[in-house]
């Protein structure tokens, strides 16, 4: 594939490092969007430079594809009514602004791909979910459903624009799989919350992949599910992560003690998401990780 020159927001986060790398690995010239270019100077290069959201515009004609991951941690805190706000405006604000840029800009972008989440869907049980199914309506799933819609917004420009909708990505150094492992390691690891809800996993690299997937094929837009192919409920999940760790997997975290440390931000993790990636099956991409024990073997 001919070199690109890719625009990046959320390029130094859990997810867009990996991608990064991915990217120059494969010859492309970087534009990572950050609140401090300062504290990159000493990883700048001739093919990575690092801007800020402000200086976008000027940059938007040499670029292009965009790949815009940014957005406010859902994890880690408890949603008060100012990080709920943080959460959404980052999304929002941050997508409209890029839309803004390429409304302004001569020469646009042929690619916007620009994330979003399966949690767009809603806790739903046992319900298969593919890209067609309904949305919900909780918090999670309207910041979704509006950070989608704000996207699309480059199509009358002549943008082709696709909606990755992330699942619960697996890797070393963040996300869900940090938090469970540390208990595993002290001999009390276990499943969080009932265990019977499904968890839309995915392995980093199938996601990069799944991410990169509408670069590589001209034809390809619109939502489409990155998540593996075969979702797991939380106890499959707590007993593949301890048979992987040669731990026992016996201690549960109750719903209640989560619904108490967390309030409404246990919401994600207890949540059950069934979820099917139909339209990149569809499309004949390769998941390399599908069975779930493979991948935390993989990646532990």
């Amino acid at each position: 594939m001919k070199e690109k020159n890719i625009l990046i927001t959320g390029g130094t986060g859990f997810i867009g490092g990996h991608l990064s790398e991915e990217l120059l690995k494969d010859g492309h010239f970087l534009t990572i969007v950050t609140r401090s270019p300062e504290k990159y100077k000493s990883v700048s290069a001739k093919n990575q430079r690092f801007i800020t959201l402000d200086q976008v515009a000027e940059r938007m004609p040499d670029i292009d594809i965009i790949i815009n991951l940014a957005g406010e941690s859902i994890f880690g805190q408890r949603w008060s009514d100012e990080v709920k706000n943080r959460i959404y405006e980052s999304r929002i604000n941050i997508t409209r602004s890029l839309v803004d840029a390429m409304k302004a800009a001569e020469d646009r972008p042929e690619l916007f791909i620009s994330a979003s989440a399966v949690g767009i869907y809603g806790d739903s049980g046992d319900t298969l979910l593919d890209e067609e199914s309904s949305f919900g309506s909780d918090f999670l799933a309207t910041v979704c459903e509006d950070w989608e819609k704000e996207s699309k917004k480059a199509e009358p420009l002549g943008v082709r624009v696709a909606n990755p909708r992330i699942g619960i990505v697996l890797e070393k150094g963040g996300g869900v799989l940090e938090q469970m492992s540390t208990p595993f390691k002290l001999f009390v690891g276990g499943p969080i919350g009932p265990g019977d809800q499904y968890v839309p996993w995915v392995h980093m690299k199938d996601l990069c992949n799944a991410i990169l997937f509408p670069m590589k094929n001209q034809n390809f837009s619109g939502p489409y599910n990155a998540c593996s192919p075969n979702p797991a409920t939380m106890n499959e999940l707590a007993k593949a992560l301890g048979r992987v760790m040669n731990r026992p997997s016996m201690f549960k975290v109750p719903e209640f003690l989560l619904n108490i440390a967390l309030g409404e931000a246990a919401e994600p993790i207890l949540a059950s998401l069934r979820v099917q990636p139909k339209v990149l099956q569809k499309a004949d991409f390769k998941f390399e990780f599908e069975d779930l024990e493979t991948a935390l073997g993989d990646i532990l």
